[in-house]
């Protein structure tokens, strides 16, 4: 191997900052692992920070999209239109809520829901609209808005990748009615495992916080003589609360999260310099006024397994990620009218882009595609 080539380039990177680890173990000397001060610390940071409104910080992604499905009114039997590429947490949480997940088209050339395509899925049945920002690039935010509003529908992003993306100046996480952000493990931000949910609203606000903790409002139930709180539920709640160990991870590795995000957004202008007019090889469109969160970079290429082989010789690795979800039985099997997604999943794969990618393992990962597969 070339002096200077680098070994073992990791697709995904877990980032957990030393100022992580110094206040988890804070924490877990305190005693207080449990919904803390904390979890409300790292709310206000996350909204301080990167401009997301009313975070209601949850123990994970998918909690955060089946609140925010039950906090938009969706109901049994309802339809809500989603892409078919997504990871299988948002098909099922419109499932957990007994609703009946919809497959509109996407555009095969960014990857998320085409706007026409959710227009000719609606019907008397739908209720709700559930975008994907995939990879962290933004969805057609306004002209999904218009189709909404002519519609009465609610829209909840899916921004499990998106976190720090922005969509005409404004930051993903408050633009919609309901925004649902994914902590786990390999995103951007981990929290281990953990979500959050914004909501433009002061009632969606309360709603979530309430219901997030088995329906039980802390504001106002006091603890009685008798040491349980005092309170009476009136709908149903659930155990999706963040907890403090996961709030000062959350909090830790928030501090360079700014730091980071240019690092993935400078190793992307690389691959979109370096991989322009490359032979069986398109890169994906991009509109200037949306920024990238970047969480994967993804192509299109021809002869996929060709590629895949060609970058593991050199001790690349690529995926997919995430194939369409409409081929499990669970939804009802492939769908033979979305020939946009058809055409993005024969051809899509994504290369590593996270911030511990060196310049010289960039310069490898350009070098090799462009030597062709």
């Amino acid at each position: 191997m070339p002096l200077g080539q680098p070994t073992a380039i990791q697709f995904f990177h877990t980032h957990v900052s030393d100022a992580a680890i110094q206040r988890v173990v804070k924490v877990l000397k305190s005693g207080w692992l449990s919904e803390g001060a904390l979890v409300k610390t790292f709310e206000g940071a996350l909204s301080e920070r990167l401009g997301l409104v009313r975070p209601v910080a949850l123990n994970s992604g998918t909690a955060a999209l089946h609140l925010a499905l039950i906090l938009a009114g969706v109901m049994p039997g309802d339809e809500v239109i989603l892409p078919a590429q997504t990871f299988v947490a948002t098909g099922l949480a419109i499932l957990m809520q007994g609703a009946v997940p919809v497959f509109a088209d996407i555009d095969p050339y960014t990857g998320n829901l085409a706007p026409p395509a959710i227009a000719a899925k609606i019907t008397t049945r739908t209720r709700a609209v559930l975008p994907v920002h995939w990879g962290g690039y933004p969805c057609d935010m306004d002209e999904i808005h218009q189709v909404a509003t002519t519609y009465n529908l609610a829209v909840i992003e899916d921004a499990a990748h998106a976190l720090g993306a922005t969509y005409h100046g404004r930051p993903i996480g408050s633009i919609s009615r309901f925004t649902a952000f994914s902590f786990q493990a390999i995103k951007h931000l981990t929290t281990g495992d953990g979500g959050a949910l914004c909501c433009l609203t002061d009632a969606d606000f309360h709603q979530a916080l309430v219901r997030r903790w088995f329906g039980i409002d802390r504001s106002t139930s006091q603890a009685s003589i008798l040491g349980e709180r005092v309170y009476d539920i009136t709908e149903v709640g659930y155990n999706y609360h963040l907890n403090d160990f996961a709030a000062a991870l959350g909090l830790g590795n928030l501090e360079d999260f700014p730091e980071r995000l240019r690092r993935r957004q400078s190793i992307a202008a690389c691959y979109r310099a370096g991989l322009a007019n490359v032979p069986g090889l398109e890169l994906l469109q991009l509109d200037e006024q949306r920024t990238h969160a970047y969480w994967l970079f993804t192509l299109r290429v021809e002869h996929r397994e060709d590629f895949i082989r060609k970058l593991a010789s050199c001790q690349i690795p690529a995926s997919v990620v995430h194939l369409r979800i409409d081929h499990n039985q669970i939804f009802g099997g492939l769908r033979d009218d979305l020939p946009g997604q058809a055409d993005f999943n024969a051809r899509q794969i994504a290369i590593p882009v996270h911030e511990e990618l060196t310049d010289n393992a960039v310069d490898h990962i350009v070098t090799t595609i462009r030597s062709g597969w």
